[in-house]
């Protein structure tokens, strides 16, 4: 990849980050951490790697991404008007009466959405079905997705991740938002999932860590996924929370509080 294509996604990434942070703002509840945390990962996905048609949201042929990480729903939000699936105004409707989109994504009610998501755990799961599903149908498609690391502490991502592997599902690649913390705190001492990597590897995936705000590595990481065969893949992304607002960064506290009036001029300055 290029400094020009490099750039031209960077720029795309901090335009994701000012949206999330204005549609919290206004809706006075959000999830701010977790959705900055992960805007590199979601931008490179759906404006260079996946394919997809805005214009035909259900093709049939398309990738599919599943946000495991359900709450992290203003980044997809983001991410899907900016690639074109609604207009941007609809942003700054999130989580109001009678809107499209609410604090978790909808399939039913949201262009773009692959599979409603929010109770931990359970996207991880429909990807794994997705990609059977493709196996069987001897599908092209890959089918994408992306967890948060408290969201490991869940016992259904790892039978999930046992079925993905046992079914040798190399049409599904996972990113995990490894930013470490979670809502009650940092993710070692609420109920630690670490060593990620080895886990996932004991449980028969081709693993990768990378830093999760590298464009050059995440598309690195992809090649080697997509070339892997025989099993799924997951590339353990170290990230930070908050990431490119300096008062959220790093702070536990903005897993799930939305930004003042003032706060949210602030960060907005910050992203300029």
């Amino acid at each position: 990849m290029d400094e020009h294509a490099v750039k031209k996604l960077e720029d795309m990434a901090k335009a994701i980050r000012r949206d999330i942070v204005e549609m919290i703002g206004e809706a006075k509840s959000g999830h701010p951490g977790g959705s900055l945390s992960a805007v590199e990962i979601v931008t490179y996905l759906y404006f260079t790697e996946m394919n997809i048609d805005p214009l035909e949201a259900d093709w049939k042929e398309r990738d599919r991404f599943v946000l495991s990480k359900g709450h992290a729903a203003p980044l997809l939000y983001a991410v899907l008007a900016h690639r074109g699936y609604f207009p941007r105004e609809s942003l700054y409707t999130l989580r109001k009466f009678g809107s499209k989109l609410q604090g978790h994504p909808d399939m039913n009610k949201v262009p773009g959405v692959d599979m409603s998501t929010g109770s931990l755990g359970t996207g991880i799961s429909a990807a794994v079905g997705m990609a059977i599903a493709g196996k069987l149908d001897k599908a092209e498609h890959r089918v994408f997705t992306l967890l948060g690391d408290g969201e490991l502490e869940e016992g259904q991502v790892w039978e999930a991740a046992m079925a993905a592997a046992h079914y040798k599902l190399d049409n599904l690649i996972a990113f995990v938002d490894n930013n470490g913390l979670q809502i009650d705190g940092n993710i070692i001492d609420v109920m630690s999932p670490a060593p990620i990597g080895e886990k996932f590897k004991a449980f028969g995936w081709f693993v990768q860590e990378i830093d999760g705000h590298d464009f050059q590595a995440i598309e690195e990481a992809l090649k080697r996924a997509k070339a892997n065969k025989g099993c799924p893949s997951v590339i353990v992304a170290h990230t930070v929370k908050g990431k490119g607002v300096s008062f959220m960064e790093n702070q536990a506290s903005w897993h799930g509080s939305a930004p003042s009036a003032e706060q949210v001029v602030v960060a907005l300055n910050e992203l300029k």
